[in-house]
């Protein structure tokens, strides 16, 4: 019987979810990271991409027919009809190779498959999951994460931690929240604590079943 564990991983901008997930690996999960599947997702030629052309214009494409991210950027974020069909087009192909991705790992016996994704519950992923955990920060530790990683402004910083939901937006579906400004090997822990928690618990209900059987 194949017993992996998929576990959604989720939250806000800068709250650190990279570095649990980093935590999470060396202790022998196996890690899905949503944003380079739609990397993936979106080659040049690729079905996606081609859909992509075909709503936001062929200009979004590059002559080799690779992506101008910056194009389909300044289209897809100019008002939120844009934003939603851009998500329209590209989270089926996510989910569908995120499946894929789970399938091997599955394959591969890992026990935990972390799958690590900004737009968990927006592009459907959540469904996919077992357990929803999701990293918080404080607001100001994230502003300075966000900055010193992307390079940015204190403006452009804030420009992307307001266009986000609320904290509320995620931690109301979460099954565990972790503190992403705890140590990362901390979080880990916390949430391997609450898979063996789990699985106890989901192994109990069985056994009632079977001796009610």
């Amino acid at each position: 019987m194949n017993t992996s564990l998929i576990i959604g991983l989720t939250g806000q901008t800068g709250a650190g979810k990279s570095s649990v997930c980093a935590a999470l690996e060396k202790t022998g999960a196996a890690v899905i990271n949503a944003d380079a599947v739609a990397r993936e997702v979106m080659k040049a030629k690729s079905p996606c991409l081609v859909s992509l052309a075909e709503a936001f214009g062929e200009d979004v494409l590059d002559k080799d027919g690779s992506l101008k991210r910056a194009v389909l950027a300044k289209k897809a974020f100019s008002d939120r009809a844009s934003t939603d069909l851009l998500n329209s087009i590209t989270h089926p192909f996510i989910i569908k190779k995120t499946e894929e991705y789970i399938d091997f790992f599955r394959n591969k016996h890992y026990n935990m498959i972390i799958f690590d994704a900004p737009q968990l519950f927006e592009s459907g992923g959540g469904k996919l999951c077992d357990i929803i955990a999701v990293v918080t920060a404080p607001w100001e530790v994230r502003k300075m994460r966000i900055m010193k990683r992307d390079g940015i402004d204190e403006k452009a910083a804030l420009l992307r931690m307001n266009a986000q939901h609320d904290m509320s937006y995620y931690t109301e579906k979460a099954d565990i929240v972790l503190d992403g400004s705890e140590p990362p090997a901390e979080s880990a822990d916390k949430l391997s604590e609450y898979v063996r928690k789990f699985l106890s618990e989901k192994n109990q209900a069985a056994d009632r079943r079977l001796n009610f059987s």
